[in-house]
């Protein structure tokens, strides 16, 4: 894998986002979210959008497309799919946590078992990645289909939510890898249905545009914007609805602790105008296979 030239200008759009809105701090000019109240860091006007790599290889085909028919309403958190809502702190990190999850998902569905996966080892040894200066899910999907695997949570613990950087890659490993890959894949670029299509089979890592302040302090019902489509933050499509008639919505678990929105995660509306979906939801969505 090679990571230059466009891959690092995607990288460095991809920690706007992970760094620059990530941290949440006491403060007296907290919203209504939880107590907890944004800290904007320098890095915010640093980055730019989130760019596609030149330097990617591209995955196989979209296997979900001639999907014909999907379910009217799709949660896997209530199928036991999902783990908690966890914290990305002070680093750049919601690239692994959005591809740990999108495994943590599948590995539940095919095996059965609902496994936390270490982003900290992602963040440390994906050297296609940034770690705390931002990376990319299909980049941390490839890291673990050439490494053989990925280790759990509790063998190889997060550690750079609080000291704001990676750490060295713990090689050799005196821990088993908990989960492998057979592949990933791609879903079709602006389209919802062919989202909605992916999301009924299984999480899909998405990319979204996260910075403006009505995401940010974002704290209950179905967010319809405003947002735009540089897509600067990776988070992880666990459903949709509504079961009957309503809004259609996506169901968002993102990486900023349980204090944040709803218990963690944000409703997006669905079917919008844009064929890039809300924030542009649709616009570079993928999840892995086995």
């Amino acid at each position: 894998m090679t990571a230059i030239g466009g891959v690092q200008r995607r990288l460095q759009s991809a920690a706007a986002t992970c760094l620059g809105f990530a941290r949440l701090t006491l403060g007296s000019s907290a919203r209504a979210n939880g107590g907890l109240s944004f800290v904007r860091e320098k890095a915010n006007t640093k980055y730019t959008g989130f760019k596609s790599a030149s330097g990617l290889k591209k995955a196989t085909h979209f296997k979900y497309a001639n999907l014909t028919t999907a379910p009217t309403c799709v949660d896997w958190r209530s199928s036991g799919a999902v783990t908690p809502v966890k914290n990305q702190g002070n680093c750049g990190s919601c690239w692994s946590f959005s591809a740990t999850g999108a495994m943590e998902g599948i590995n539940k569905i095919k095996h059965g078992t609902l496994l936390s996966l270490s982003e900290q080892e992602l963040v440390d040894c994906d050297t296609s990645c940034s770690g705390c200066n931002g990376g990319l899910m299909d980049y941390a999907f490839q890291w673990v289909i050439y490494n053989g695997g990925i280790t759990t949570e509790s063998d190889y613990p997060y550690t750079s939510g609080s000291t704001g950087t990676a750490g060295t890659c713990n090689y050799p490993k005196t821990y088993d890898y908990a989960v492998s890959l057979l592949s990933y894949q791609d879903v079709t670029a602006n389209c919802e249905s062919c989202l909605k299509n992916a999301a009924a089979n299984q999480p899909v890592s998405v990319a979204i545009d996260a910075s403006g302040s009505a995401f940010q302090f974002y704290s209950s019902g179905i967010f319809t914007g405003p947002c735009g489509t540089n897509l600067d933050h990776g988070v992880l499509v666990v459903g949709y609805g509504p079961c009957s008639t309503g809004t259609a919505y996506w169901i968002v678990k993102n990486s900023w602790g349980t204090s944040w929105g709803e218990s963690g995660y944000i409703r997006m509306q669905r079917n919008i105008a844009s064929t890039s979906g809300l924030c542009g939801i649709a616009m570079e969505p993928s999840y892995p296979t086995m």
